[in-house]
């Protein structure tokens, strides 16, 4: 039943467009432009947006969108394996580590749903849904 609402027709472009939320949800101090923690998500961000032009508004029915939307998420989740360690925690006043509880959560969800996207853009339904919508409309 899920699956059937979730390659429904009109529910796949939003779901689609929803890539980017996992890619740019980040606590406010990873924007400052003292890190260098903020061109990756900016980076991936970018990708996906092309990724999705081509898919959405170009019905471009090549592989490689698929492939960069792919890449961007899960290159999402292997960098924010690569942060968790540093920001799980932080000092508290006394000196002593306490853990950040909003980063955890943000991380852990954000990459729950990059797998999420990962998995909804390999499922053949949506392929097939986008391709009959953008054979549908060309003009003859």
């Amino acid at each position: 039943m899920f699956r059937k609402f979730i390659t429904a027709q009109g529910i796949i472009p939003v779901v689609l467009c929803l890539q980017v939320l996992p890619l740019a949800i980040f606590p406010p101090s990873t924007f400052q432009l003292t890190t260098q923690e903020w061109w990756l998500p900016a980076f991936l961000t970018l990708l996906t947006v092309i990724s999705l032009v081509q898919i959405l508004v170009r019905r471009n029915q090549t592989s490689w969108p698929w492939y960069l939307l792919s890449f961007s998420q899960g290159f999402n989740i292997i960098s924010r394996l690569m942060m968790l360690l540093p920001h799980a925690a932080h000092t508290a006043e006394g000196g002593g580590q306490v853990a950040s509880g909003i980063y955890l959560v943000i991380a852990f969800a954000t990459m729950f749903f990059s797998a999420f996207e990962i998995w909804y853009c390999d499922l053949p339904e949506v392929r097939q849904r986008l391709a009959a919508r953008s054979l549908a409309k060309k003009p003859a």
